[in-house]
C-alpha cells in the first residue's frame, strides 16, 4: 500500500523528457475535457484547493482503503470458493471488488465538494455544485493521468511501438484520454446532485457509473472483450456521461451559475 502511494511521486527509471511529456499529455487531456464547462471557477484560489484536495484524498483513499478492502474481499471469496469456481463465475464474483473502486474513489473525490457546500450553508446553486464537482474530478483526472503516462513511458514505450504494432500501441493513451473525461463528468454529476439535495443518491449513482466503467476489466479477463473492445467501451461510457452532464450544465440559468461563481 505504501509502495503504491509512493509510486505516484517517484519514477526512478524515467527520463526527464518522458516525465515532462507525461505531464504535458495529462494537462492537454484535462484541458480538452474541462473546457466545455466554460467556467471561470479556476480563477478562485479555493477552487485550486478543491482540485488538489480531491487528488491527494483520492490517492490516499485508494492506497489505504480501496486496496485493503479489495484484498480482503478477494480473500473472503477464495475462502468460500476455489479459484476454479471463481474464474468460472468471474463476471459475478468480481462485482464486489469493482463496486469498491467506485464507492471509495467517488467518495474521496466528493469530500472537498462537500466541505465547500457545508461552508456555504448547505445551499448552493446546482450548476455551481456541478462545476465544483467537475474541478474535483479534474484534480484526480490530471493527477492519475500523469501517473499512468509516466508508468507507460517507464515500461519502455516509444514511438517505435506504433511503427511496429500499429495504432493499438496508442490504446493506453486513448483509454486515459477518456478516463479523464469520466472523472470530470461523474464528479460533476455528484456535485450537481449534492446541491440539489440528493447527495447520497447521486453519490451512489456516481459510484455505480464508475464501477460500470471498470466492469470492462472483468469482461477483458473473461475473454469476452479484447483491448479494442475495452477502449471503445470506456470511450462510449465517458461520452455518454459527459453528454448528460454538459446538458445539465447548459440547459438554463447559465448566468445565475456564473454570477455565483464570480461572487463566491
Amino acid at each position: 500500500m505504501i509502495a503504491f502511494f509512493v509510486s505516484w511521486f517517484i519514477y526512478p527509471n524515467l527520463l526527464w523528457t518522458s516525465l515532462l511529456l507525461g505531464i504535458g499529455l495529462a494537462v492537454v487531456f484535462s484541458a480538452v475535457w474541462f473546457t466545455p464547462y466554460w467556467t471561470p471557477i479556476l480563477k478562485k484560489p479555493w477552487a485550486w484547493a478543491v482540485l488538489v484536495g480531491s487528488a491527494i484524498l483520492s490517492l490516499a483513499a485508494v492506497s489505504f482503503i480501496q486496496i485493503p478492502l479489495q484484498i480482503w474481499s478477494q480473500q473472503a471469496l477464495t475462502y468460500f470458493w476455489s479459484q476454479e469456481v471463481l474464474m468460472r463465475w468471474l463476471l459475478l464474483a468480481g462485482i464486489p471488488i469493482i463496486l469498491l473502486s467506485g464507492l471509495v474513489q467517488e467518495g474521496s473525490k466528493l469530500v472537498p465538494v462537500v466541505v465547500y457546500w457545508w461552508r456555504s450553508g448547505k445551499s448552493i446553486d446546482p450548476k455551481l455544485g456541478l462545476v465544483i464537482g467537475a474541478v474535483a474530478g479534474l484534480g484526480l483526472g490530471v493527477f492519475e493521468a500523469v501517473w499512468a503516462h509516466n508508468n507507460i513511458f517507464a515500461a519502455g514505450w516509444t514511438w517505435e511501438a506504433v511503427q511496429t504494432g500499429g495504432m493499438i500501441a496508442l490504446a493506453p493513451f486513448w483509454e486515459r484520454f477518456f478516463t479523464v473525461a469520466l472523472h470530470i463528468g461523474i464528479s460533476a454529476l455528484a456535485g450537481y446532485g449534492l446541491a440539489k439535495g440528493w447527495g447520497w443518491q447521486f453519490y451512489l449513482l456516481a459510484s455505480f457509473l464508475h464501477a460500470f466503467n471498470n466492469y470492462c476489466v472483468l469482461l477483458l479477463q473473461s475473454g469476452l472483450f479484447t483491448i479494442v473492445h475495452v477502449e471503445i467501451y470506456v470511450a462510449v461510457v465517458a461520452m455518454l456521461v459527459t453528454g448528460v452532464v454538459l446538458w445539465l450544465r447548459w440547459k438554463k440559468s447559465v448566468e445565475l451559475a456564473e454570477s455565483e461563481v464570480s461572487a463566491a
